[in-house]
């Protein structure tokens, strides 16, 4: 196993320096342009928890997107609250107009608002509405005599021999709590001698988070250690028992300049992710002040990183719930489609012909990508395989059919991305794997993640001639995460294509500086100055006269040169739309700054993943699909692919599928210029406005392409 051993300069250009390359603005661009990206981060995970909040979304739905929202708090804080927190103990400066300080003052204030809002939607709406469905998450006191009994048994059979109680007293230091834990903070005393002890038990990570009594009820795993507290401390009195939790940095730093071996070195930065310091102590509303008290002197918790919610804790294990064989409580079935071209084709026969662009989770991963992958790796004239993989599945159907392609003798390259945030155990474990069956596991660039989703497959025509069959997606291959991920993907075997990749993964593999590829635009090396030479095009066409507008779609968008060249745009009279999920900075709608910039964020059924960029182009749009959200790390510090849609159809679906997001007839939340988000689901008249995944999923918007 090798890693590439080049190292990239990474440079930035300056924001101010940018705007020499646009035209001259009647005033200076205003200081508060732009917005905080930590609380518009909090205001995504806000609408996260306004569909949990939404009684007409299905209930077991609802559930889930609580428990959505507490695992998305969770990263939040294990991330980017502990590099500020980070920041603030080592005086980094961090580019922002606020100082770390301000920014984790005006985070809690935030969270604090969120974590009540959240309790106060399950606790007033959606568990009291899943106990009229007959799903009913009880305490102990409200169980019946049987039911007691049921679970004294099966805490003597399956709790109690993993537990441990710890306690704190001389010769017991208090223990360290590990990142993202359930615990119980108890208070005993000893009745001879009324010494008073504090100890603390950690909730073991194998048991559920709710115990199941009979399909319909299910008990909080923390009330049946409760009720067995003096079955672990006997003899002792049980004064108060509460439940904590506690959130650590999980953030990795490995120098990779200075180590020789990348994957010893993430193991074991592994290994100390969960002794990373406390970010947030998460505790029951009804904890006594004594108890608070230990908890803070030994855990270090300040007042602004303690959060008081009521019970249960832990609510990302909602998701339990959604297992249950409840189908009328949930979103209704969707079968994936097979696009119409492949049905009964030969696949690449079929790509020979035309390019096909297909769309997860509306068109099946199974039969496109998956299917790509292995009949590449059985098919005896393919005679090399290369391919990225970010993250995948933990039973990647993809991952064995490499492992196949390699046992039959092909040449296969794999470029696992082993610091894929949360999943670098995961991914050291496929590398070795895939290097025990015989493929070539590289780990990239130095310096840089490789986060595009590129695949190459070089074959072997009946002419004899090779031809290489491409794939670029804006999505990892992952087989789970494409059930429920909206994602594009294009598959191509045109000439440029199967260059630009082979160009790539020489690069990814070897030593090259290569910047300027034929239908592909790479970052760090000229994606940003591409996105900046598209959108000053734009400005020109407009003062041409002839169609000028710029279409984006992405999870993120934070870059602060990418937004003033967009606030530029603006000035010069060029519409802009902007499709963004999760955190914006930009302020549209501003007087003199924006006034022609609509930002929309849609969320729902499935996770809006892909990204794509539509230039009008004077009447002859250019469509780019890839990897890149617009943030710094994508633009400079990681290896991002965007491909140009050429096929007239496919354009046009793509730009069909912009409007459709951007029209006051589809449902979405729009941003106003302070930063809020208002979400809009009925008309003027009370109409429901036309929900954009309920559309996707019909036939109408599948066919226009590829039939």
């Amino acid at each position: 196993m090798r890693r590439g051993q080049q190292s990239v300069e990474r440079k930035r250009p300056a924001t101010a320096g940018a705007e020499a390359d646009f035209p001259a603005q009647a005033a200076p661009l205003p200081a508060d342009r732009f917005m905080n990206r930590e609380i518009g981060w909090l205001r995504f995970n806000q609408r996260v928890l306004e569909l949990a909040e939404d009684t007409e979304q299905p209930l077991l739905e609802r559930a889930l997107f609580l428990s959505i929202f507490s695992s998305n708090l969770d990263e939040f804080f294990m991330v980017r609250v502990a590099g500020l927190k980070r920041r603030l103990a080592t005086g980094v400066t961090v580019a922002s107009r606020q100082s770390p300080r301000a920014q984790l003052s005006a985070i809690s204030e935030v969270t604090h608002e969120l974590m009540e809002r959240h309790a106060k939607c399950f606790h007033s709406s959606v568990a009291p509405a899943l106990a009229e469905a007959g799903i009913r998450i009880v305490r102990w006191n409200d169980l019946t005599r049987d039911e007691a009994q049921y679970l004294h048994r099966f805490f003597r059979r399956t709790i109690y021999p993993v537990l441990t109680p710890f306690a704190v007293d001389p010769s017991h230091p208090f223990p360290y709590i590990s990142g993202r834990s359930l615990n119980l903070a108890v208070a005993v005393r000893d009745p001879h001698t009324g010494r008073q002890t504090f100890a603390r038990i950690k909730v073991p990570s194998v048991l559920p988070r709710f115990i199941e009594l009979d399909g319909q009820r299910f008990v909080p795993v923390e009330d049946v250690i409760s009720a067995h507290l003096p079955q672990l401390f006997e003899g002792m009195e049980i004064q108060e028992h509460h439940a904590f939790r506690v959130t650590r940095n999980a953030d990795l730093e490995v120098d990779e300049d200075e180590t020789d071996d990348l994957v010893k070195s993430l193991e074991q930065e592994l290994l100390r992710r969960r002794f990373g310091p406390l970010v947030r102590l998460e505790v029951e509303e009804t904890i006594s002040d004594g108890i608070l008290a230990i908890l803070r002197e030994e855990l270090g918790a300040v007042e602004e990183e303690i959060y008081r919610v009521p019970g249960p804790l832990d609510l990302a294990g909602l998701a339990q719930l959604h297992r249950l064989d409840r189908p009328e409580l949930k979103y209704p079935p969707m079968v994936p489609v097979e696009p119409r071209a492949l049905a009964q084709n030969d696949f690449f026969a079929v790509v020979r012909e035309r390019e096909l662009l297909v769309q997860h989770p509306y068109e099946s991963f199974a039969t496109t990508t998956e299917r790509f992958v292995e009949l590449a790796a059985s098919d005896p004239k393919v005679v090399a395989i290369k391919q990225t993989l970010y993250r995948t599945s933990g039973d990647s159907p993809i991952v064995d059919s490499l492992i196949e392609a390699a046992r039959a003798g092909k040449e296969v390259v794999v470029l696992v991305e082993i610091k894929a945030r949360f999943d670098e155990q995961n991914n050291i474990r496929w590398a070795r794997k895939l290097e025990e069956a015989g493929c070539h596991v590289v780990y990239g660039v130095v310096g840089l993640k490789t986060h595009c989703k590129i695949a190459l497959v070089v074959r072997q025509e009946d002419d004899g001639s090779l031809r290489r069959y491409c794939h670029i997606g804006t999505g990892n291959y992952n087989p789970s995460t494409a059930r429920v991920y909206e994602d594009f993907g294009l598959f191509s075997a045109d000439p440029e294509v199967g260059e630009d990749l082979s160009d790539l993964f020489n690069h990814l593999t070897g030593f090259s500086r290569k910047k300027h590829y034929r239908r592909l635009l790479v970052a760090p090396y000229a994606l940003r100055e591409a996105l900046m030479r598209q959108i000053q095009h734009e400005i020109a066409n407009h003062a041409r006269g002839q169609p000028a507008r710029i279409r984006i779609k992405v999870n993120s968008l934070v870059d602060e040169e990418v937004i003033d060249a967009l606030y530029t745009a603006s000035r010069a009279g060029v519409p802009v739309d902007l499709w963004v999920r999760g955190s914006c900075v930009l302020r549209p709608g501003v007087q003199g700054l924006s006034e022609t910039i609509r930002v929309r964020s849609i969320l729902g059924r499935f996770l809006e993943h892909s990204r794509v960029f539509v230039f009008e182009n004077g009447g002859e749009p250019q469509v780019w699909i890839g990897s890149a959200d617009l943030m710094p790390r994508n633009l400079d510090r990681r290896v991002e692919a965007l491909v140009r849609i050429v096929e007239p159809e496919q354009r046009a679906r793509l730009v069909a599928l912009m409007d459709l997001a951007m029209a006051d007839s589809t449902s979405s939340w729009r941003l106003e210029p302070d930063g809020s988000w208002t979400r809009l689901t009925h008309d003027e008249e009370g109409n429901r406005l036309r929900d954009l995944q309920t559309t996707l999923r019909g036939d109408r918007h599948l066919r226009v392409v590829d039939g």
